[in-house]
């Protein structure tokens, strides 16, 4: 019998991701079950109950839990929302969901999708699940309020999985590296903060929806736990971003900027809205900025396929394919490309 699968954000990048490719390679295991505010075509041939709503709404999702043995929470606020907004979505939405989930519910796993931005501005890398929490803006610390739900329910003897994804690529993720296939298809350099020797790592969509996967089919013993997810394979920013404008075919190179007067005028251009980048992102742009992925491979059995280069280069191909459809769509999240504010005239010089 196929376990129902309850999968909420499923029209964000990671819900249509997840869900084309459970439907592609585990099809006869799953009968899935869409939940967020709208949904757009999948382009996938099974019929998937749908359901309309809000995750803070209890009538919502009382009603899309119906015989639901395992939930996938991937719904989340953007970081560019209000503050209050971001802690009523992540925290009320995500205490909603349990709620429902094991109070009205019999659900047997429940898989929440956190975020690595929990550990702040890395001080040292790897960063392990054990590692000190440094939050700094909303979205973190509601990350983390959320995340302690969760621990709180496992405590009580819930079977609950908490993934900490680096920021992962793929179809339909844009964002601030919209702005690199922007820049690497118009044939121009890309500036980049400081020497660029650092280590960024990165994460294909595909692998992590890999770890999703293993998280809602692993013995419970094992996934009842908190893990770190990332690529296995990257190289210092500078050449991992390198990789994109070779792909573009138009003979391009990073361009190094140094550090402390761009931080300063990227504060300056922030606090007058005219830069599409807030401070949680550049901040960590010129650092060592990676996870130890080592408990994901031991105890889900992890293996990751692509690496940085892989997922950025894969990620650009998707962009050209689809550029002509992008260009009259702008906005904040990391569905869309970024509204590029002042870079429109700074790309001139590149």
């Amino acid at each position: 019998m196929k376990q129902r699968v309850l999968i909420t954000g499923s029209n964000g990048v990671l819900g249509k991701s997840l869900v084309k490719y459970l439907h592609k390679n585990y099809g006869s295991c799953f009968e899935m079950v869409l939940f967020d505010l709208c949904h757009d075509n999948l382009d996938i041939t099974d019929e998937f109950e749908k359901y309309y709503g809000d995750i803070r709404s209890r009538s919502n999702v009382v009603k899309a839990m119906k015989d639901i043995d395992v939930v996938v929470h991937c719904a989340s606020a953007s970081p560019s929302y209000l503050a209050s907004e971001i802690d009523d979505i992540i925290v009320n939405g995500t205490d909603n969901l349990l709620k429902c989930s094991f109070n009205e519910g019999q659900v047997e796993r429940f898989i929440y999708l956190s975020s690595t931005s929990v550990y702040g501005i890395p001080q040292k890398a790897p960063i392990y699940e054990d590692d000190a929490l440094m939050p700094y803006d909303p979205y973190n610390k509601s990350k983390i309020a959320a995340e302690k739900l969760c621990c709180e329910r496992r405590e009580q003897g819930n079977c609950i999985t908490v993934l900490r994804p680096r920021s992962f690529i793929g179809p339909g993720r844009l964002g601030t590296f919209g702005i690199l296939y922007e820049w690497a298809s118009e044939g121009r350099n890309f500036p980049m903060l400081g020497r660029g020797g650092n280590r960024y790592q990165l994460l294909d969509v595909d692998d992590l929806c890999q770890a999703i996967f293993l998280a809602m089919t692993g013995e419970p013993k094992d996934v009842n736990d908190l893990f770190n997810i990332g690529a296995k394979k990257f190289s210092t920013i500078r050449e991992d971003y390198q990789a994109v404008l070779d792909a573009a075919g138009y003979g391009k190179k990073i361009v190094l900027l140094p550090t402390k007067p761009m931080l300063f005028a990227l504060n300056i251009l922030e606090a007058l809205k005219l830069s599409p980048f807030y401070k949680r992102l550049y901040m960590k742009l010129d650092k060592d900025y990676y996870v130890s992925i080592d408990k994901a491979q031991l105890k889900l059995g992890y293996k990751p396929r692509y690496s940085n280069c892989d997922a950025l280069v894969r990620n650009y191909h998707w962009y050209l394919q689809t550029k002509a459809s992008l260009t009259s769509k702008t906005g904040a999240g990391n569905n869309v490309p970024w509204k590029p504010g002042i870079l429109s005239f700074a790309k001139l010089f590149f």
